[in-house]
């Protein structure tokens, strides 16, 4: 029996690890050149299910929690467990109480207790909240360290290609915006990756903001990422003037540090979602759609790759089983 997927983002990525872990010989293909034209690769990846309580479904949370540990075990040594820091600027206060009011698995922190966490801050904000549970991971180098264990357990991963070398018993469609599926709509998120020596972060922040509150994630060497724009929209083009100011401003205004900072990457992804955005298993034929992520790729994959894998061993075994008889 094989498998098919395609989309090498990380629904596709996950989905292969999974099944080739249960024996299945799966061929994933990739339609660009490599893994960057993927949103996932724009991802902050940040695993921060409490945090995305305060928007989203109870689902999220639920589910979210368990994929800490499924990226901990699959690329050991890739996951940082600092948590996460939420703080406003002392105008924007009440956004902190209204933050905590959604959320839960924080701790509040006063002046001292968050200058003892996050030196670079200290004196500059009254209070916080510290999500101690809640990780990050680099998803640049969690796509390409996926995407080289799942060849070396024996997936065929093929880019630059749009057919499978031999048939197929199911294809799993993990395309994103590329899928069919007519009730998918696109989110633009846009984020620039900031080059600056003079700021140091152990853990990503969330700077809140009544109108666009956007997170600053450390990479490695002085390199941050500042995201991330949730515009409906399906425009495809450049990072616009007005999300660029507003992005680095709350960058400055979260450490001035960011001032003498370069610019070093913009980005542009369209984010699939369905109308609750929650992803979405379905199956049509011998097909089954992995889609619907939102924003939430690097938090829910591991959870609907494992259940698709499952939902596909035991249509295999049902095929097995009619063509025995």
């Amino acid at each position: 029996m094989k498998v098919g997927i395609k989309g090498a983002g990380v629904a596709g990525l996950a989905l292969a690890h999974e099944l080739v872990s249960r024996g299945v010989r799966v061929e994933l293909l990739e339609k660009h050149k490599d893994l960057t034209a993927s949103a996932s690769w724009l991802a902050g990846g940040m695993l921060a299910p409490w945090c995305e309580r305060e928007s989203a479904e109870e689902d999220v949370l639920r589910l979210g929690q368990a994929s800490i540990g499924w990226w901990s075990k699959v690329l050991p040594g890739q996951v940082s467990h600092n948590g996460t820091l939420v703080v406003a600027a002392p105008r924007d206060t009440g956004e902190l109480s209204r933050f905590a009011s959604r959320t839960s698995g924080f701790a509040w922190l006063d002046a001292d207790a968050l200058g003892a966490l996050e030196p670079d801050l200290a004196g500059r904000f009254a209070k916080g909240l510290h999500f101690a549970g809640e990780a990050y991971l680099d998803p640049r180098r969690a796509l390409t360290a996926l995407r080289a264990k799942v060849s070396e357990s024996g997936a065929k991963v093929r880019l630059e290609a749009q057919h499978f070398t031999a048939a197929t018993d199911i294809v799993a469609d993990c395309t994103g915006m590329a899928s069919p599926d007519p009730h998918l709509r696109p989110v633009r998120g846009e984020m620039l990756i900031l080059h600056a020596p003079d700021v140091s972060l152990s853990r990503p922040v969330r700077f809140l903001h009544p109108r666009i509150p956007v997170y600053v994630v450390p990479r490695d060497n002085g390199v941050f990422m500042v995201g991330a724009t949730m515009i409906e929209s399906g425009d495809q083009g450049a990072v616009s003037v007005r999300s660029t100011m507003e992005l680095l401003n709350a960058a400055y205004s979260l450490h001035p540090g960011f001032a003498e900072a370069k610019i070093i990457e913009t980005g542009v992804g369209l984010r699939p979602a369905y109308p609750n955005n929650l992803p979405r298993l379905t199956f049509t034929g011998n097909t089954l759609s992995v889609n619907g992520f939102y924003r939430h790729g690097f938090l829910l994959a591991p959870h609907f790759a494992m259940e698709a894998a499952d939902r596909i061993m035991q249509h295999l075994q049902e095929k097995s089983l009619e063509a025995n008889h």
